[in-house]
C-alpha cells in the first residue's frame, strides 16, 4: 500500500479518519486511490474537489471512504455488504469494524490492480459479502454452522474470525501456519476471480496443467481432506497444507499469497526500501525482492519475539502458479 500525506505534511494511515497532527477530518477516495481532507457533508456540494463520506462513517464510525457517485449513500466497499452483524451487541460492532477494515484493504488491492469490483446490486454476477455467525457463539441465530467461504460471488465470513483469541485457537486446532482476517478475504476473493478470469477463459487448460482438474467433486474432496488431514503429509510443492484439499483451494491459496506479496512489496517501496516493488513491476524482479523482503520481515518479527510474518517456503511449482496469477492480472 502507498503512503498518504495530509495537507499539513503528516503521514496518514489507511484507516485514519482524522489527521493526528492538525485534526482535519480525512477520507479515502477509491476513484483516485488517495486520501483527502476535502470533505462535503451534503450531496449538493459534491464535486471533483469535494467529497462526501460513506453513510457508515456518520452512522457507525466504521468507514472512512468517500462515495463515488453523488446519488450513492455508501462507498464502493460498503455497497458490497449483503449482511452485517447485529450491531446491538458491543462485541459484534467491534468485530464488524475489524471486518470492514480488512475488506477495505482487499478492495484497495483489487482496485489498484485494476480488477473489476462490481456489487451484486448492480450486476448479478457481481461481488457481495455476508458477515454472520452460528449457534456455537449465538444460540439466537438460525445457522447451526457457518463456514467462511464463497458461492456465486457471495463471500461469507464467520464473524468470530474477527475475534483474535478465537481465530488463534482455530489456527492452532487446524495446524495452520498463518490465519488472519485479511487472509480470509484474500483467499475467498480468489474463488470469485477464478470465475471471472479463468473459468471461461482459454487459459483454463494452462490452469489444469498447474493446479489440476477443478471439476473433481468439490464437496467430496473437502470432506475427505478434513477427515484425513492429520494423516496427510504436506506436499512441499504446494503453497500450503490446505492447498492439497482441491485444485480450487490451491488456486485460492496462491491468489491470496499473490495479494500478500504485491501489497507488502508496494508498502516497502512506499517506505523507499530497496526490497520494495511497484504493483506492475516485472515479475522476476518482484520474486527476487520478495525473497529478500520476507527474510527481513521474519527476522524483524523474531527480534520482537513474534512468529514469522511469512512462514512459507515457495517451491518452483508454487512460483509458476504465482506467475500464472500475475499473467492474468498483468498481461504483457
Amino acid at each position: 500500500m502507498k503512503n498518504f500525506t495530509c495537507d499539513c505534511g503528516q503521514i496518514l494511515f489507511f484507516e485514519n479518519r482524522h489527521c493526528l497532527q492538525c485534526g482535519k477530518q480525512v477520507g479515502f477516495d477509491p476513484l483516485t486511490l488517495t486520501m483527502s481532507s476535502n470533505i462535503s457533508g451534503v450531496v449538493e456540494n459534491f464535486s471533483t474537489t469535494s467529497h462526501r463520506l460513506c453513510k457508515n462513517s456518520a452512522d457507525y464510525n466504521v468507514c472512512n471512504w468517500f462515495v463515488s457517485d453523488p446519488a450513492d449513500a455508501y462507498c464502493i466497499s460498503c455497497e458490497l455488504n449483503h449482511t452485517i452483524p447485529n450491531l446491538m451487541q458491543p462485541d459484534r460492532r467491534r468485530w464488524w469494524r475489524s471486518l470492514e477494515h480488512a475488506k477495505r484493504r482487499l478492495i484497495y488491492s483489487l482496485l489498484s490492480l485494476k480488477l473489476p469490483v462490481i456489487g451484486k446490486r448492480r450486476e448479478q454476477s457481481g461481488l457481495a459479502f455476508e458477515f454472520i455467525e452460528d449457534k456455537r457463539t449465538n444460540p439466537g441465530v438460525l445457522e447451526e454452522h457457518v463456514n467462511t467461504g464463497h458461492r456465486d460471488g457471495l463471500i461469507t465470513i464467520n464473524i468470530t474470525e474477527a475475534d483474535d483469541v478465537r481465530r488463534e485457537i482455530s489456527r492452532q486446532y487446524t495446524g495452520e501456519l498463518y490465519r488472519t482476517l485479511l487472509g480470509h478475504f484474500r483467499h475467498e476473493s480468489g474463488h470469485y476471480y477464478f470465475n471471472r478470469l479463468v473459468k471461461s477463459d482459454p487459459t483454463i487448460e494452462k490452469f489444469r496443467q498447474l493446479f489440476g482438474d477443478e471439476t473433481v467433486d468439490y464437496a467430496s474432496a473437502l470432506e475427505y481432506y478434513y477427515a484425513n488431514k492429520l494423516n496427510i503429509d504436506r506436499d512441499p510443492d504446494l503453497i500450503s497444507h490446505y492447498a492439497q484439499s482441491h485444485p480450487l483451494e490451491d488456486w485460492a491459496e496462491v491468489w491470496a499469497h499473490y495479494l500478500h506479496m504485491v501489497d507488502t512489496l508496494e508498502t516497502a517501496a512506499a517506505f523507499q526500501l530497496r526490497q520494495g516493488a511497484e504493483l506492475f513491476d516485472e515479475f522476476n524482479e518482484k520474486l527476487v525482492k520478495w525473497s529478500k523482503l520476507s527474510i527481513m520481515l521474519n527476522s524483524l518479527n523474531r527480534s520482537m519475539g513474534l512468529e514469522d510474518a511469512y512462514p512459507f517456503v515457495l517451491s518452483d511449482l508454487a512460483l509458476k502458479k504465482l506467475r500464472f496469477v500475475h499473467g492474468l492480472i498483468c498481461p504483457s
